[in-house]
């Protein structure tokens, strides 16, 4: 991969990173309310519970991304992070913060390796917040 393309993800990466964190740092769905109709509370609780699936699912997709860009600077992006064979840029493209070349990434979906095991507990802590 040359300097040009990874130049482009990276741009890709940090502008995604710039919206998540603007999203996360909203957390107005979550707050408990109390109201005198029970059903009231049911629904909001509902909504509070979707709001907090998508809170969650967007902090994983930060962390994502700003390991994808931990990789860049430390010169492994583009290579799958279990077979290490280049990833196809069709596929870097689409999705620029993959670990995983598509095939990998399937057997992942299968369950037939642990995908994010490689993860250690001072990388998480790294890239949370």
């Amino acid at each position: 991969m040359n300097q040009t393309e990874l130049e482009k993800y990276k741009k890709m990466l940090e502008a995604k990173q710039a919206e998540l964190s603007m999203g996360l740092r909203n957390r107005d769905d979550i707050a408990i309310e109390k109201t005198p109709d029970a059903i009231d509370e049911v629904q909001l609780a509902g909504e509070r519970e979707l709001a907090i699936r998508n809170l969650d699912r967007e902090s994983n997709l930060l962390r994502n991304v700003r390991s994808a860009l931990g990789r860049i600077a430390d010169g492994s992006y583009g290579t799958c992070m279990h077979c290490e064979e280049d990833i196809k840029p069709k596929r870097l493209d689409a999705v620029p913060w993959t670990k995983y070349c598509i095939r990998c990434q399937e057997a992942v979906d299968r369950h037939e390796f642990e995908g994010d095991s490689g993860d250690s507990i001072d990388e998480l802590l790294a890239n949370a917040a």
